[in-house]
């Protein structure tokens, strides 16, 4: 998949602009601010229909402008040409069109285009809460498999039911079971699942450190879930009476969680700056690798600020990995630094096509590489 041109208006920091792109490398150089980053997240956006933070949509407007629109041309490896437009309106919400025709599910968009961002806090997915690496899992395996959202939804939505029950101090048992029946099923997929994606890119994550490493050290990836004991209608059932003195449901699938090792050590404990990047960076071409595999289609690849706390050798093995044409599995690449140095290097080692901009200020201007 190969992302053509772009127009963006009045996103962040970015008022008016419309670029077309590299099929292979693309560089963005600029100083920190300028707008780098937003135009990653602009692509985001058309891919997976939201940001890559957790800020409120309307917060992406241009400060003083009441809407923001954006729009990207797309060919596919069927030879498809394919548009997607996604509009958001202050106080009315966010539209998202594929080639002029609204979804009538934003849900339905998801896994149609993928992208995988290497973004700096992805050390959170190491030194975070569960809840940062529960929120990857979904975020990938939705892209992969429809039926997986499908069920997380269901899922949430009988969650949040039980809660309000549980705060309530509803204590009718009959009640609680015709909620708690399609937890457990849903819960069981969920499960079933996540359990599936973690098996395929463990080893991957292991091979991927290894190679960008070069240090002998051996990362590990295992998934946490109460599912891996027991079944969810049985847990219900042990819990629901401590449930109800707390207010909420205090086991389930929503507080899954993965493990993250290097050589039998905890990575999140015991992990310098350097081992985290190379975790999270491995595990990000691990991800890109399964999407690939499961979807057909080859994804987006957003590395943004990749330099920073990875030193020259650990640098040069990442690009080795996914910009020589020799490894060219990794299709289409956008790349944020503030050195222009360092992008010149990658230009120079690598074949096929490639383009430099430089940013400022939201503007965008087509350098010489």
């Amino acid at each position: 998949m190969i992302l053509r041109d772009i127009e963006i208006l009045n996103f962040k920091n970015i008022a008016d602009t419309r670029l077309e792109f590299s099929a292979g490398v693309n560089c963005l150089l600029g100083r920190n601010g300028m707008g780098k980053s937003n135009l990653l997240e602009a692509i985001h956006f058309l891919c997976l229909a939201r940001g890559m933070s957790s800020m409120p949509e309307s917060a992406y407007i241009r400060h003083g402008e009441e809407l923001l629109s954006i729009r990207g041309n797309f060919s596919m490896e069927t030879g498809a040409e394919e548009q997607i437009s996604c509009g958001i309106v202050r106080g009315k919400g966010k539209t998202l069109k594929r080639n002029g025709k609204s979804y009538e599910r934003i849900s339905q968009h998801i896994g149609n285009f993928p992208a995988v961002c290497v973004i700096p806090r992805d050390s959170e997915l190491v030194s975070g809460s569960g809840e940062e690496r529960r929120k990857l899992m979904d975020m990938v395996i939705s892209q992969a498999d429809p039926a997986y959202l499908s069920q997380l939804i269901r899922y949430n939505r009988s969650l949040e039911s039980r809660n309000r029950m549980l705060r309530a101090g509803v204590r009718d048992n009959l009640l609680y079971e015709s909620v708690e029946q399609q937890m457990a099923e849903a819960a069981t997929v969920i499960h079933q699942l996540r359990q599936k994606w973690v098996e395929e890119i463990a080893p991957e994550l292991t091979r991927y450190y290894s190679q960008i490493a070069t240090t002998g050290e051996t990362a590990t990836l295992s998934y946490r879930s109460i599912l891996n004991e027991s079944d969810m209608a049985d847990i219900f059932a042990r819990t629901r009476g401590k449930d109800v003195a707390l207010g909420y449901t205090s086991q389930g699938v929503h507080r899954d969680d993965l493990g993250t090792g290097l050589d039998g050590r905890s990575m999140r404990r015991l992990g310098s700056q350097g081992q985290i990047k190379t975790f999270t960076f491995a595990l990000r071409l691990a991800i890109y690798d399964y999407l690939r595999q499961q979807g057909g289609v080859t994804p987006l690849l957003l590395l943004d600020d990749i330099f920073d706390k990875l030193d020259a050798g650990r640098v040069r093995c990442i690009m080795d990995l996914v910009s020589r044409d020799e490894n060219r599995g990794f299709g289409q690449i956008f790349i944020t630094d503030t050195n222009r140095e360092h992008l010149d290097d990658i230009l120079h080692s690598i074949g096929g096509e490639k383009k430099l901009i430089e940013v400022n200020d939201g503007v965008f201007t087509e350098l010489s590489s």
